[in-house]
């Protein structure tokens, strides 16, 4: 399908723009729908979806429950979707968000294969002039980043990538037609969530399977299955209950938090707990079982024994099963897997894994991958190598603010924004599920709806009391910045290198990204800041003129 282009012109005049067109995104769309806005939503891709429609590599799907893994602001949607597993597939989201995207009218709102390269504010008229990759220019007062926190992909950075002779693949970028393994010789670099879904599937396809690893995963089952229609039934029956505890929890996710320590407990209650934390088939399944497992390393390493005595058991030899057990990090200082015979696998006899620790790659070459040892001849590389996690997608845009500052040049020693939704100098410019928010660190649909309706009602707030600009204050950011990297410093996350704190990227600044204090404190944290008249921010407004036009401006700063 052609993509659109439209010749430079006088800039459109729009009330907002909003960036991507995934959970976050068409959200947005809907409630500034809502308010009676004049919308645009640009999407880089040729439909909507966002994560659920780049990621389509075998086994994508989703590691919350499909039936909290969704929108909760309609209950007749809650009610008419039908999930069909546990854990839904890459194309069941995608069928979700369509439906969503249809049942709510919000694609006549969205302009597809249009990529935003660059967005340069005008601090007289108080608005973004936003430029697109057609060519097109629209000048919007308030615009939306909802490019998601796991969208900018990670290029493989190996030496000789581009002589490789075969085919290379991207677990985030994956194409849409069937990708036939048969007989071929299939290489996996990395060992992330998406590598650890893909594998058994690719095992199940391919003549040779090799897994290059550099970080053992801890990985729990999954236990997926279909939901029947009695489940269904139930589940619906509860949700009003259900989604308003979701709102109130700490993760996004309802169930009763733990209450004793780890070392507290005796050897056989542990044993028992972490057990029924395994079999739970939940991501966070053993970091609920006691309030210590994250802020103290001795206890700590009893949940992390438990899940390296579970490889042991699975994986039937014990060479293997020592390259996949992890260590030198704790237990959920990096991001827990959820699997489906993902260790099991690695007892197939045509799967092998490199551990990149002892074996370093060197260098890609035309016939294949050359660790320090070998050259491993393959047909396809398959590169799970993740992502420029929270901040990347953003920096993407050449985003100008005040001064003619760029958000690339201010976010260069880490990110700063105040209550991780706007960064100050850059007014009107607000993110969903950015850093220094909870985002990663929760149940993402649930973080997604909370920013969405906090930048609703902030806007909805501004257009009541005549304010024309929102902009936090340099000292709110500072405060802020310092809360965030205090929460972390709490927990076992400040010493483990990971994509959490940037050290996946070369060059990049190592700033724990996200808000570890809880979704139910982050949203208190909004909500008294709203209800003080947007404390930390200064909102201003025009005195006479529209705003096209330059003229005098009121501010009003609250503390």
């Amino acid at each position: 399908m052609p993509r659109p282009h439209r010749s430079p012109s006088a800039a459109t005049p729009l009330d907002a723009v909003v960036v991507g067109a995934g959970f976050s995104g068409l959200y947005q769309l809907h409630r500034l729908r809502e308010l009676g806005l004049n919308v645009r939503l640009f999407e880089a891709c040729d439909d909507i979806g966002g994560t659920w429609f780049r990621n389509r590599y075998p086994g994508a799907r989703c590691d919350i429950e499909s039936t909290s893994y969704s929108y909760s602001f309609s209950p007749e949607l809650d009610q008419e979707w039908e999930w069909s597993e546990r854990y839904a597939t890459q194309p069941e989201l995608l069928r979700y968000l369509r439906h969503v995207a249809d049942r709510f009218a919000l694609r006549a709102h969205i302009s597809l294969r249009t990529r935003v390269d660059r967005a340069v504010y005008d601090e007289a008229a108080h608005t973004w002039e936003v430029t697109t990759d057609t060519g097109e220019r629209v000048r919007t007062r308030f615009l939306v980043l909802a490019t998601g926190c796991m969208s900018a992909v990670k290029e493989p950075d190996i030496p000789g990538a581009g002589t490789f002779a075969g085919r290379s693949l991207h677990t985030a970028d994956w194409p849409h037609e069937d990708v036939d393994l048969t007989g071929r010789r299939v290489a996996v670099i990395g060992t992330g969530c998406s590598a650890v879904q893909a594998i058994p599937l690719l095992a199940e396809r391919a003549a040779s399977l090799t897994v290059f690893q550099r970080t053992a995963v801890y990985a729990l089952p999954a236990h997926n299955r279909p939901l029947s229609a009695a489940e269904l039934a139930a589940l619906k029956a509860d949700y009003p209950r259900f989604r308003t505890a979701q709102r109130a929890s700490r993760g996004g996710t309802v169930f009763d938090p733990p209450t004793g320590s780890a070392l507290a407990a005796t050897e056989a209650e542990r044993h028992a707990a972490y057990e029924q934390g395994w079999e739970s088939g939940l991501l966070s399944g053993l970091l609920r079982t006691y309030t210590d497992i994250l802020v103290d390393p001795r206890a700590n390493e009893t949940v992390a024994d438990f899940v390296r005595s579970k490889i042991r058991a699975i994986v039937t030899d014990p060479e293997t099963a020592a390259t996949l057990t992890p260590r030198g990090f704790p237990y959920g200082t990096k991001r827990p897997c959820l699997d489906t015979d993902y260790y099991a696998t690695y007892n197939r006899p045509h799967v092998d894994v490199v551990d990149l620790t002892r074996d370093p790659i060197r260098e890609i070459t035309p016939l294949g991958i050359r660790t320090a040892r070998r050259e491993h001849a393959v047909d396809v590389i398959v590169h799970a190598t993740g992502f420029d996690a929270m901040t990347g997608s953003q920096v993407a845009v050449d985003i100008v603010g005040k001064g003619g500052a760029t958000l690339r040049d201010r976010w260069a020693d880490g990110p700063r924004n105040h209550l991780g939704l706007l960064t100050a100098g850059f007014p009107n410019l607000f993110t969903v599920l950015g850093p220094l928010s909870p985002s990663v660190l929760s149940n993402a649909v649930v973080a997604i709806e909370q920013h969405v309706e906090w930048i609703t009602d902030c806007i909805a707030h501004l257009r009541e009391h005549a304010h024309t600009e929102i902009d936090a204050t340099a000292q709110a950011e500072q405060a802020w910045g310092e809360h965030v990297a205090s929460l972390a410093d709490g927990t076992l996350y400040r010493d483990v290198a990971s994509w959490y704190n940037g050290a996946n990227v070369p060059g990049k600044p190592r700033v724990f990204l996200a808000y570890a204090g809880g979704l139910d404190r982050y949203r208190q944290e909004c909500d008294t800041a709203a209800k003080a008249g947007y404390s930390g921010f200064t909102l201003s407004g025009p005195v006479g003129p529209p705003p096209g036009d330059v003229g005098g401006v009121r501010q009003h700063a609250v503390p």
